[in-house]
């Protein structure tokens, strides 16, 4: 057979994120063996990943960052070797592996994780006054196991975690066993559904649990003790928002719900596969952070269950999710989804029109605007095309989409069909074009 060329970081991932994601490869499964002392920061890990080649393969590599790995495998071989630099693990097979070849990676490596740099400010694996939390989007996974940090490669994952037994542990995934030996706590996780790097997480700290019912699935609020009556005040609305998004969006895709709240203060909430972590200061117990438990939760549905196959296309994350906290607005008997498109609209007509929405450009793609014009083309796409039609658009977007990975031109596809008049002049109005269009 003729080898086609190796493969390595510079030839693959996102152009968002360079140097970030691997080719030659997708993942099936990762085994994740964490061991972690939260008194010392010190984690001993074991990674055994599942993947399966989409080429011939004569070097592949992994995204890991500040972390030491201390031996590798290829399960069937003997003789394969490895190097590192500060964020990439480069791995060459002692015989190259053949393309459409599942094959499987065992990774034993340690180290004192720490955020990792980035465009954004630090992310991933942060060490906290009395615990841990990991929030990685979108570049941050690496920081605390060995991963093809790729948005569009998804996988599921088994997670188990050994530390101190006075710590509650909440890993992606639902919960399969917890038992308590020797001085230290042994927690499992089991995310069966297919699972972007970026969306998987784990928190460690001193918390309590409080079950609660979301309709259709269970739900958890995790906490410290002291947050209580702020935490149980601030999240009692989510059963509501459950059942109204249901209602407009689809069954909610997951097993379950938890909403995690840390007892460090966070500048914004994020979502994780099947959970969100709010900071301290989103539980004061006076109800200001509604419009953000609508919004984390909503992003169940677009980029955690509907994921994006390039990070250009956030906007139809974020722009849904913030289009959901106007749905919940007006649900609520606040402010019409329609007042706060027109409110925002002339928001954005006295801002600098440096961006393209539907391809922002890393640097802005978290930028306010990618979130309020996302949501505004959507109300634009419903004034269109009507409610009823809109939201049964919606609902077949996650039902046909649910696990898979999409771009805007999926989006603009689907629309097309629900529409008796073309659509194109208002995508690239709102997308692609920089003056703010008027609202239909």
């Amino acid at each position: 057979m003729k080898s086609l060329p190796s493969i390595g970081a510079a030839t693959a991932g996102d152009s968002y994120l360079p140097g970030n994601g691997n080719g030659g490869y997708g993942v099936d499964r990762y085994e994740l063996d964490i061991r972690y002392r939260v008194a010392t920061n010190r984690l001993d890990g074991t990674a055994i990943i599942r993947a399966t080649s989409t080429q011939v393969l004569e070097k592949f590599s992994f995204d890991l960052s500040r972390l030491r790995v201390d031996k590798l495998r290829i399960e069937g071989q003997r003789g394969s070797t490895f190097r590192q630099t500060t964020n990439k693990l480069t791995v060459t097979p002692a015989t190259p592996i053949a393309a459409d070849t599942p094959f499987i990676v065992v990774i034993e490596y340690s180290g004192s994780p720490v955020p990792r740099p980035s465009t954004w400010g630090p992310v991933g694996w942060e060490e906290l006054d009395d615990g841990v939390l990991v929030a990685s989007q979108p570049s941050g996974s690496p920081s605390w196991y060995p991963c093809n940090d790729d948005v569009a490669d998804r996988a599921s994952y088994g997670i188990r975690v050994v530390t101190e037994q006075g710590y509650t542990v909440v890993g992606t995934g639902v919960q399969t066993r917890h038992t308590v030996s020797s001085g230290r706590g042994y927690w499992t996780f089991e995310q069966a559904e297919p699972t972007a790097s970026y969306l998987v997480t784990l928190q460690i700290g001193r918390y309590v649990r409080t079950p609660i019912e979301l309709g259709s699935v269970p739900g958890a609020l995790v906490y410290p003790q002291g947050l209580r009556e702020g935490v149980l005040a601030d999240f009692s609305k989510l059963p509501v928002m459950m059942e109204l998004f249901e209602s407009s969006f689809g069954p909610y895709p997951f097993p379950a719900y938890t909403v995690i709240v840390t007892a460090d203060e966070l500048e914004i909430p994020l979502e994780a596969q099947a959970m969100a972590i709010f900071g301290s200061n989103h539980a004061g117990g006076i109800g200001l952070v509604e419009r953000l438990v609508a919004h984390e939760l909503a992003h169940q549905w677009f980029g955690n269950s509907v994921g994006l196959e390039s990070w250009k296309h956030i906007w139809l994350n974020e722009g849904f999710a913030c289009y959901a906290e106007w749905l919940w607005s007006e649900h609520q008997g606040g402010q019409s989804a329609d007042s706060l498109a027109r409110q925002f609209r002339r928001g954005l007509v006295g801002q600098s029109t440096d961006i393209i929405v539907g391809d922002p450009g890393p640097v802005l793609m978290f930028d306010d605007r990618v979130y309020k014009r996302g949501a505004l083309t959507l109300h634009a796409l419903r004034r269109t095309i009507g409610d009823e039609k809109f939201f049964d658009l919606v609902r077949e977007w996650t039902r046909k989409n649910r696990f898979g990975i999409v771009g805007t031109d999926d989006f603009r596809a689907l629309a097309a069909g629900y529409s008796e008049t073309p659509l194109d002049e208002l995508f690239d109005a709102w997308l692609f074009d920089r003056p703010v269009p008027r609202l239909p």
